[in-house]
């Protein structure tokens, strides 16, 4: 979540706008502007993130709270199985709020003007040949958690993600996959920008 003057604000609502340095190196000031999520991330990745961020913090204020009080009834907690796997449940959940909540305003403030109109990038659809296979295939460059190969949706992350950024039309990639070494000719490239 994002601090905006002393507040907590729901992830993704609020965007950095402005930092100051200070002569000694620290930060002085925080402005923050609220942000059309539209535009700026994958309307369906914010819905999915914050569902699941919701389905997790009722988890962890309503129904771990009664389990851990069961556990507790139940007497002895150096030995009491339920009390430990409900302890480690609890924390599990908060690890994966903060990771999911940390990815929620890390996409927020994803800035369209910085991906590039001319090469591949993240939201880009990328025609390519595999010369090895001597077939033509398409991918979308996504974030991790839309990631679905089935559907030619790669994450910028995975091994031909990160081998394509960057690339333009015409362009030959040799990319190193779990499968083996494999190489493409970029074919058509349809940006992010393009398809708004």
């Amino acid at each position: 979540m994002l601090l905006r003057r002393g507040r907590w604000k729901k992830p993704g609502r609020w965007q950095q706008k402005s930092l100051t340095r200070s002569a000694t190196g620290g930060y002085n000031s925080f402005c923050f502007q609220e942000i059309g999520t539209d535009t700026d991330m994958s309307e369906a990745l914010r819905k999915k993130l914050e569902e699941e961020i919701r389905t997790l913090e009722h988890e962890l204020n309503n129904e771990l709270p009664l389990e851990l009080k069961k556990a507790v009834a139940l007497g002895d907690l150096s030995e009491n199985a339920e009390y430990i796997a409900a302890r480690q449940r609890q924390d599990y959940v908060k690890a994966r709020l903060a990771q999911l909540s940390q990815r929620l305003a890390t996409f927020s403030l994803v800035n369209l003007n910085n991906i590039p109109r001319d090469s591949a990038a993240f939201g880009s659809t990328v025609m390519l040949y595999d010369v090895s296979k001597g077939m033509e295939v398409e991918y979308k460059i996504v974030a991790s958690e839309e990631a679905d190969v089935a559907r030619g949706m790669i994450s910028t992350s995975s091994p031909i993600g990160r081998g394509l950024l960057g690339k333009r039309v015409g362009d030959m990639v040799t990319i190193q996959t779990p499968a083996g070494r494999k190489e493409f000719e970029v074919l058509k490239l349809t940006t992010i920008h393009d398809e708004a």
